[in-house]
């Protein structure tokens, strides 16, 4: 009766290692990241392009989180003094991400109108839901060019300082005749 008591007690002590209830039905993405569907059935959808850079926002504040969580938010540069980085999307930082991913806002970047150049950084416009927009210089029309040369060298023009002259002439003496 002993025996199998002990029997018994053995398999009660191996049942009861693993810690936790493992749910099935994870997809292990690389880096170790398990999601789980809403639905059991629920298929995925597919994501061709995925995007090269995140917006990553913070929206909750560093004051009483975690030291752990606080060095991930540091190491992203965005702690107490930066509400809003951009970061690239490897495996590297996504793991961090999913991490923290209650006290940020991810947005994927995506490039409308083709992705910015060298010389395009200085007219880059990132907006809040991650549309990057380049805004380049705009130049005039050649028929507008034209148009306000002959304006500036009509001899019938009256400059800056003739209208004061005229205007100060009408002030002192109100109804002493015009020109």
């Amino acid at each position: 009766m002993n025996k199998e008591l002990l029997k018994t007690f053995k398999t009660l002590s191996i049942s009861c290692r693993f810690k936790g209830y493992r749910h099935p039905g994870a997809v292990i993405y690389p880096g170790g990241i398990k999601y789980y569907p809403r639905f059991p059935n629920e298929k995925e959808q597919e994501i061709t392009n995925p995007s090269k850079l995140f917006r990553v926002e913070r929206i909750k504040p560093v004051k009483g989180t975690p030291w752990f969580y606080t060095k991930i938010l540091r190491h992203l540069k965005i702690d107490e003094d930066a509400r809003v980085t951009i970061v690239k999307n490897t495996p590297d930082t996504n793991a961090k991400l999913w991490k923290i991913k209650h006290l940020i806002k991810i947005t994927p970047i995506t490039f409308p109108y083709g992705e910015p150049t060298a010389e395009d950084i200085n007219h880059t416009i990132l907006k809040e839901n991650g549309t990057c927009l380049v805004t380049k210089t705009l130049q005039p029309h050649p028929e507008q060019v034209k148009a306000l040369e002959a304006f500036e060298s009509d001899p019938k023009k009256m400059d800056s300082t003739t209208i004061k002259k005229d205007s100060r002439r009408k002030w002192d003496v109100p109804f002493g005749g015009g020109f």
